[in-house]
């Protein structure tokens, strides 16, 4: 006899909850103003998992339990949908790593800046890339800083931990690049990569200028508070206060090699605004989450939140279609990240004739991320598809094959 499936509980709160139960009374309030590619979001979120979006009934070979598990929405915005997403892209990202040390960067937009980009995402978010990545580039080639062409890898973020809206960019830097005339790995210092307040300073006015170029080029929106930046001298005023701020670009420690860079790019390149874990309570009259405070040295404390006011901070952070929030740079840029990085291992290899004290060791096996098929919870035996359900359970004729993650 089939045994039955055991599942370790879902959440005893999840965003989808929340929307179910007040997304109907926040789309009517704000049927005016809110966008299409918000109202899909919510509407996958809710229907993720569920008899809406049709399924599977999956078998063990060898002792027969079954289970049925529904689709997921895959979308990007989803707290359920980014565990595989991460898991496949880890997987392809473990050959790029170098033997190196790696730098951690961040890039932050001050919050006049900020608003501005909510109003305009898809421009300013990009600007935010390009300046972010130009900044690094440019400041490593200087043969008085590193002098070398460098490359990363680039994750957007825009939020802070009580989900309003703060854009910033995660840069993850191998320490060192390759030599202007392309014959020799150039290496950075053990504990320093590059001098924060003059990239600071170079990133402010990269960003400063393809700001202005496309409000020249009027592609930039404003209204509500902003409405009055359409005038040019309102404008010109506004960046100009801008220029006199000091915009905050940090560094981190290095990572120790490998296995930290991987486990770090795990943690952030799939994030979502918040996770379902970090929900507390959730009734008519509130949302009730966790959140560090950075001020008191990481120290948890809870959020309470109006229904539609959770909702909001929520969709904040929706992106626009077609958008890509992890970017690479430099030698790591798509179109070449290949051929320079074999270069780089060319050179590597040649440099070190033998292991030196302290280097990060070669990515190895206990490195590897792999994209894992779910065994049976009883046997650990394979999992087959015996039946496909389309939405709403209209059944389609059986078909076996082997088991995708789909539900994790």
């Amino acid at each position: 006899m089939a045994r039955p499936d055991v599942r370790s509980p879902r959440p005893a709160i999840e965003i989808a909850d929340v929307l179910r139960r007040h997304g109907e009374a926040y789309r009517r309030d704000r049927a005016d103003h809110l966008g299409r590619v918000e109202r899909r979001v919510m509407s996958a979120i809710v229907a993720c998992r569920t008899e809406a979006l049709g399924g599977h009934m999956e078998a063990c070979d060898d002792c027969g339990t079954t289970r049925i598990a529904y689709n997921s929405c895959r979308n990007r915005h989803c707290p359920k949908c980014q565990g595989p997403a991460r898991a496949e892209w880890l997987a392809a990202r473990q050959a790029d790593l170098l033997p190196v040390p790696y730098f951690h960067v961040v890039f932050t937009l001050p919050a006049p800046i900020a608003a501005i980009a909510f109003q305009n995402k898809a421009i300013l978010y990009a600007i935010l890339f390009k300046a972010a990545a130009e900044a690094m580039t440019t400041l490593a080639a200087n043969p008085r800083r590193l002098g070398a062409e460098i490359g990363g890898v680039a994750v957007l973020h825009t939020w802070g931990q009580a989900l309003t809206h703060h854009p910033h960019i995660h840069c993850v830097v191998p320490g060192g690049g390759l030599s202007p005339d392309g014959t020799r790995w150039i290496a950075s210092r053990p504990h320093f990569f590059l001098a924060v307040k003059p990239l600071a300073r170079l990133f402010r006015r990269l960003f400063l200028e393809r700001l202005i170029a496309a409000f020249n080029a009027g592609t930039l929106n404003f209204f509500g508070d902003l409405a009055s930046l359409t005038d040019p001298a309102d404008f010109a005023a506004h960046l100009a206060a801008m220029r006199r701020i000091s915009w905050v670009v940090y560094a981190k420690r290095p990572f120790g090699g490998p296995a930290q860079v991987l486990a770090y790019l795990g943690r952030y390149t799939h994030r979502i605004a918040i996770t379902n874990s970090r929900l507390v309570s959730l009734d008519d009259d509130h949302v009730a989450f966790t959140l560090k405070d950075y001020r008191q040295n990481g120290a948890v404390n809870i959020m309470k939140l109006k229904p539609d006011e959770f909702i909001r901070r929520f969709l904040l952070h929706t992106l626009p279609d077609g958008f890509h929030r992890i970017r690479h740079f430099g030698f790591m840029a798509n179109r070449y990240r290949t051929a320079k990085l074999a270069l780089c291992r060319e050179f590597l290899d040649r440099e070190r004739t033998a292991p030196n004290e302290g280097q990060p060791p070669p990515v190895d096996s206990e490195t590897q991320i792999r994209v894992e098929v779910p065994a049976c919870p009883h046997c650990g035996g394979v999992m087959r598809i015996i039946e496909r359900f389309r939405h709403s359970f209209s059944r389609t004729s059986p078909r076996t094959s082997p088991f995708r993650c789909d539900t994790s």
